[in-house]
């Protein structure tokens, strides 16, 4: 930080009294080409940025209010010494857009969120609807319309606040409307009474559930404001790359909210399993096992050709993950049969889960037979994603080492797949400190039922 430089007749409230009120804007030297100016008016005194643009040019950049009759809070009133902060950030801005390292002009929210899908779609190859919904919903009406360069800190925590204190958005479908259309012929009606009446969908006004006040319901209403601040910082991120902005000040250090991803994670039982598989539509009953099989998303198993499965190696390959990568999954002997049966005399370009009509899955059409499964099986609070769970949880509790599940489920860090199955793994904690705390030399191994373990040899007691 740059040493704040002192003037005995601005640094102090006391000191600027004796400063008239008048149009005169008194100035202290802060760096080379830049001054910080108080000027007094009838209501109190206020921060100018004085820079020296050449010859007799200057421009300026009102700062705030000075700390005259209220107490600085370095946001809307600052003291001479925040004055000069901003002074110097301000400074620093200007110099980078004189030099063409940042964006000019009214670079908005909105636009940071529009360059940041079209950078994800070239990065994965793919639409990217799930975060533009997320961007729609919850950033844009809040803040799109903000330029960057004015955004703040604390806008941007009070927007993060108020996703955790509002209430959830529910599914809002579309009302038909009928429209009275004339045809047209190079731009003229056609016929005099010639009308034709067409179907427009109109989206309903968006609607909200009451939420309770209950610890479990703020928490999730929590995890979903750190899910959104995720890809608004994500996004702000990817604009100061690109230096669209000078500084990450306004959302850096706004942190998510602590313990609210903390869930207890959802799995079936073999016994539900046995309840909830044969009562599922044959071609649905398919894309379960695979998904029991393989722990893959619903888009993957979607997504995954005849061609896809190997058998020698005994893998199934998944083109393009939730994080634009690609992963070979490892199947046991269970997995290799069911994939067996699967491919055994079909086409290698055919989709390898497909409907009872030949179609292949689309997005949300497991949805239906999914519930459909569960009310007949008597199972609540399961959606198609639980299979996922089902397969790792299951893996875990069997043994299976989380450095391996990460890459079967294509967790691109170890800490997402600690965070959610390590409490399944009961020795892992020991596994970890035997495999990794230090020894001495001076215990010997003994062997206990969950294997061995050094232990400090004890003193013998007369």
């Amino acid at each position: 930080m740059a040493r704040l430089k002192g003037n005995l007749k601005l640094d102090t409230r006391t000191a600027r009294r004796s400063i008239p009120v008048s149009a005169k804007l008194h100035t202290t030297k802060i760096q080379t080409g830049l001054a910080l100016g108080y000027r007094k008016g009838l209501r109190g005194g206020s921060w100018i940025a004085r820079r020296h643009e050449g010859g007799t040019k200057y421009s300026f950049e009102p700062l705030g209010v000075a700390d005259d009759h209220a107490d600085a809070d370095g946001i809307a009133v600052l003291s001479c010494d925040q004055a000069q902060v901003k002074a110097r950030e301000w400074a620093t801005r200007k110099a980078a857009d004189d030099a063409g390292e940042v964006v000019s002009g009214k670079y908005t929210v909105a636009d940071a969120m529009a360059d940041y899908l079209k950078h994800l779609e070239r990065e994965k190859r793919k639409p990217q609807d799930r975060t533009k919904s997320t961007i729609d919903a919850h950033i844009l009406p809040a803040l799109g319309t903000i330029q960057l360069s004015k955004l703040t800190h604390g806008k941007v925590k009070k927007w993060r606040d108020a996703l955790a204190d509002g209430s959830p958005r529910t599914r809002t479908g579309f009302a038909k409307e009928k429209v009275w259309c004339v045809r047209m012929v190079h731009g003229k009606p056609k016929g005099q009474y010639r009308m034709r009446v067409t179907e427009t969908k109109i989206p309903l006004k968006q609607a909200h559930r009451e939420i309770d006040d209950d610890p479990e319901t703020l928490r999730k209403r929590q995890a979903s404001a750190n899910r959104i601040l995720t890809v608004l910082k994500a996004a702000l991120n990817h604009a100061c790359v690109e230096r669209k902005v000078s500084t990450k000040a306004a959302w850096e250090n706004v942190k998510a909210f602590r313990n609210a991803d903390a869930a207890k994670i959802r799995f079936l039982s073999v016994s539900e399993l046995k309840a909830f598989i044969p009562v599922c539509e044959t071609d649905f009953r398919r894309l379960v096992k695979g998904a029991l099989v393989t722990g893959a998303r619903y888009g993957e198993l979607a997504a995954m050709f005849v061609e896809d499965f190997n058998e020698p190696n005994g893998t199934v390959y998944v083109a393009t993950s939730k994080n634009g990568e690609s992963r070979h999954i490892h199947l046991n002997d269970e997995g290799i049969a069911f994939f067996k049966q699967m491919v055994k005399g079909r086409n290698p370009n055919d989709p390898m889960f497909v409907r009872a009509n030949g179609e292949p899955w689309k997005t949300s059409e497991q949805q239906r037979p999914m519930d459909a499964a569960c009310k007949d099986a008597h199972i609540e609070g399961v959606t198609f994603h639980i299979l996922r769970h089902t397969y790792a949880s299951h893996s875990v509790m069997n043994g299976m080492p989380l450095e391996v599940l990460q890459k079967q489920l294509g967790h691109k860090d170890i800490r997402i797949t600690i965070k959610h199955y390590a409490h399944l793994c009961s020795d892992y904690k020991q596994q970890s400190v035997r495999a990794h705390a230090p020894s001495f030399g001076f215990a010997e191994p003994v062997e206990i039922m969950n294997g061995p373990l050094l232990v400090q040899r004890q003193a013998k007691t007369a």
